[in-house]
Order: structure tokens, then sequence, then C-alpha cells
């Protein structure tokens, strides 16, 4: 397991990168279709990596608070030839075990997580409702299943947003396993 954290490619005010992506749903999810809400998180994540096992909850709660006015959207981009466990399926199968209500999505080619600049997972990114980056980072201070958490760092920004007041430290690195790039 190699751990990394997370790095700058797009700058604060940049816009998403558009995507059409299958989830598991069965259904193409495009960028455009997360038009209308005050916010969308996009979170680069995978099934086996311990980090995003340890924010699972986090995930949850952040949908739960939030869905009604940010879109929440994980999108696995780790090659599933060398790792089965971030197949398709077992991402249908994770979901279901995990209760994610949040549409979860396959970048088979990798191309969303390059254009992202998405290096390890998870990797948060959360755009205002133009889809300009407005934080890029960590979901809280506590990246490890057994770390205490003191900071719920997505939450406060998620709130800092809504209430429109200014993002000031728009990137705090997430810490997590690198995305498992095909060779």
């Amino acid at each position: 397991m190699v751990v990394l954290e997370s790095q700058v490619k797009l700058e604060k005010g940049d816009t998403a990168p558009n995507f059409s992506l299958m989830g598991i749903d069965d259904k193409h999810h495009l960028l455009a279709d997360y038009d209308g809400y005050k916010g969308l998180l996009v979170i680069f994540m995978c099934n086996h990596c311990p980090y995003v096992k340890a924010k699972t909850e986090a995930l949850n709660e952040l949908y739960d608070k939030f869905s009604s006015d940010i879109a929440i959207v994980g999108i696995n981009s780790n090659d599933s030839t060398d790792y089965p466990e971030d197949s398709f399926d077992a991402m249908k199968q994770t979901a279901a075990d995990k209760n994610f209500r949040f549409h979860y999505l396959v970048d088979e080619t990798q191309d969303v997580a390059r254009a992202y600049g998405a290096t390890c997972t998870p990797d948060p990114f959360l755009f205002n409702a133009d889809k300009k980056l407005v934080f890029h980072g960590k979901i809280d201070d506590a990246p490890r299943q057994d770390d205490t958490i003191t900071e719920k760092t997505m939450v406060k920004k998620i709130e800092q947003l809504l209430a429109g007041e200014q993002i000031e430290k728009s990137f705090d690195p997430s810490i997590g396993c690198s995305i498992k790039w095909r060779q």
C-alpha cells in the first residue's frame, strides 16, 4: 500500500472537469446531471483502501446532512484488473454493505481522475453551484480508522459554502492509498 497526500492540479476557482461515467445504478451520469445544486462534492474513492473504509460513516453523514443542497458523487478510478476488490460488481456490493446513497461511479479509463488531478483515495473536491472549485482536501483530521476526529473539515467547508462565506484555506491535503493506475 502506497500512502500519498492529495496534490494540487485544479486551483481554487477552476471549473470541474466534465465526465460521463457509469454508475452502480447501471446508468450513465454526466457532470451536467448535478446542475441545480448549491454545490457538488466529488470524492475519488475505492472499495479496498483502509483510508476510504475509515470514512464510510463520514461519507454517509455528509449525504444525510447535505444531500438536499450538495450533490455527492463517489468515483472509483482504480484498475480493477490488478485490484478485483475494486471491480464494478464489488462497487455495487460495497455500496449496499455500507448503505451508500450517493452516486458511485466507475472511471474505467482513469481519464477523469487525471483531469481532476486525483492521486489518492479518498481525494475530495468541493465545488460551488457554478462548479468552481472552492476546496480540495480532507474529509476530517482523522485519516485512519483508529484516529480520533477533532475537526470535521468537510462539514465545516460545506457549511461555509452554503452560508455564502469565504473559504479561506482552499487546499488541505487528504491522505490515502495511491490510485491504482493501469500499467
